[in-house]
């Protein structure tokens, strides 16, 4: 079972995070995230906890000559059977005034192994320069096209967090992750109330159908909890893969400094 397979759930998380780009279905004029925001979260594999993940909405930076928004994803791996070394970091760029992903870089370390990923859009919005290289082996480039407003899986959740949820909805966002070309749909099936670390929470039930392939190869469709308030923050997450049940769930959530700024206002 490799473990990638598995931390590529991580990555599910920091978007649901691989990268590409473009634009996203809606602007919002008061969205959902800022930066300084940061969500902790507990891994759970096969019911037994393998490892945390960790999703923060970085400060304003320049990134391929725009400003944007660093979206970091680290994935750590405990000392568990059954579940190699990992440490990875993975950053989408997300342009907040043009709601859309301008590209991404993977530094993974897994199993002693190396390997980094860059994945850039290209000015005409229909293609995307894919970079990977392999520790000790020479950098290896090529070009995808891509249908018009294609995202990742990072894009497309950040992107939902900042649409107004409605309950019997669906969504859809075309997603690239380097490697694959799919749908990412999402259904409001409901709203409910979820116990978690931080308390009772009112939160959307979403149901995400996504085609990730090999050993993320999704049984059923995956459960994504996002609260009902403005924050639209994702709790929980539960996917039913060929290699096993995955869920994560939240320990620890900071706010973003737009949304303290509009909880000040609502205050005064």
């Amino acid at each position: 079972m490799r473990a990638q397979s598995r931390w590529g759930f991580a990555a599910v998380l920091a978007g649901l995070v691989w990268s590409a780009t473009a634009t996203a279905q809606e602007s919002s004029a008061n969205p959902a995230f800022g930066p300084g925001e940061q969500s902790q979260y507990r891994v759970k594999y096969l019911g037994v906890t393998a490892g945390t993940a960790q999703v923060t909405v970085g400060a304003p930076m320049k990134q391929f000559g725009e400003e944007v928004w660093p979206i970091i994803a680290l994935a750590k791996s405990q000392d568990v059977i059954g579940v190699w070394p990992i440490k990875d970091k993975f950053v989408s760029y997300w342009q907040a005034a043009g709601q859309r992903v301008l590209g991404s870089d993977l530094h993974a370390d897994e199993n002693n192994k190396r390997r980094r990923q860059r994945i850039k859009m290209q000015p005409d919005g229909k293609s995307a320069l894919v970079v990977k290289q392999k520790e000790g082996e020479p950098p290896r480039e090529s070009t995808r096209d891509l249908e018009q407003g294609t995202l990742d899986v990072t894009g497309a959740t950040f992107a939902l967090r900042n649409r107004e949820l409605v309950v019997g909805q669906d969504y859809a966002y075309p997603v690239f992750t380097g490697s694959k070309t799919f749908t990412m749909r999402a259904k409001v099936e409901g709203r409910e109330m979820l116990n978690t670390e931080l308390g009772p929470k009112e939160v959307f039930k979403v149901r995400v159908q996504a085609e990730f392939g090999g050993s993320l190869t999704s049984k059923r469709d995956m459960f994504a909890y996002f609260t009902t308030d403005p924050n639209h923050v994702v709790v929980r997450v539960e996917a039913d893969f060929a290699l096993g049940t995955m869920v994560a769930e939240i320990t620890d959530y900071k706010p973003g400094r737009i949304m303290e700024l509009a909880r000040a206002g609502n205050d005064g």
